[in-house]
């Protein structure tokens, strides 16, 4: 399947949900994991090869539209569970920001173009870095006090767990996501010159704050793993 064929994804994502990236200039002991793991989060604004190396990362499966209900429940799930984790880390002396929201996409039927797929199939995996020393028994904690909260089992559904890319091609595109088939066409044509075919699913790493940024402005990485 063709590299591009398995983009735009991106164009509908951010579409019904909050995103809250609040960063306390004033508390220096706070980790910062966009700077603490600042080759993960850089990219060019022209293709390149990269080696991404592990992480520990709290994410979240879900299948269908992006405009969709489900959709948005799962990325509340993801963001109260990673704020229920930071409060404990925060009590113990250990605090951090909350990172990037990231995704992962695909479809079951490889053969197809994902865009001529309904929606309602789209699989998804999203997910948002932790630091290292993040334990399950952080995850069981925040996940069970989700629940008393708010009278729900969707938050069983968020898992704790190390996903590491290695050799991936990668580029960062500014610019609305409407224009993202530009960028991806300049991947494809990086990983046909180089011998290089995908070797993962499609990954996105949202670096702005949609709610201010204007849609010229705003800045995507997209990542694709590759042999």
């Amino acid at each position: 399947m063709k590299y591009r064929n398995a983009l735009g994804w991106a164009l509908l994502l951010l579409t019904g949900f909050k995103l809250d990236y609040t960063l306390n200039l004033t508390d220096m002991t706070k980790l910062d994991l966009t700077k603490a793991f600042k080759s993960y989060y850089s990219a060019t604004t022209k293709p390149q090869l990269a080696v991404i190396e592990k992480g520990l990362f709290l994410t979240i499966n879900g299948q269908g539209d992006p405009n969709g209900e489900s959709f948005a429940e799962n990325t509340g799930a993801l963001y109260t569970v990673a704020y229920g984790i930071k409060a404990q880390c925060k009590k113990a002396g250990d605090d951090f920001t909350i990172s990037k929201l990231e995704g992962f996409w695909w479809v079951k039927d490889t053969s197809v173009d994902p865009l001529l797929v309904p929606r309602s199939e789209w699989m998804y995996e999203l997910a948002i870095r932790m630091p290292d020393h993040v334990t399950r028994q952080q995850l069981s904690a925040a996940v069970l006090s989700a629940e008393k909260k708010k009278q729900s089992l969707l938050f069983r559904n968020v898992d704790l767990k190390t996903m590491e890319e290695g050799k991936s091609v990668q580029m960062m595109h500014i610019g609305p996501f409407s224009e993202e088939p530009a960028s991806l066409q300049q991947m494809d044509a990086f990983m046909h010159e180089h011998g290089l075919q995908m070797n993962g699913r499609h990954h996105e790493i949202y670096l702005s704050d949609f709610r201010k940024t204007a849609p010229e402005r705003l800045k995507t990485i997209l990542r694709h793993p590759v042999k």
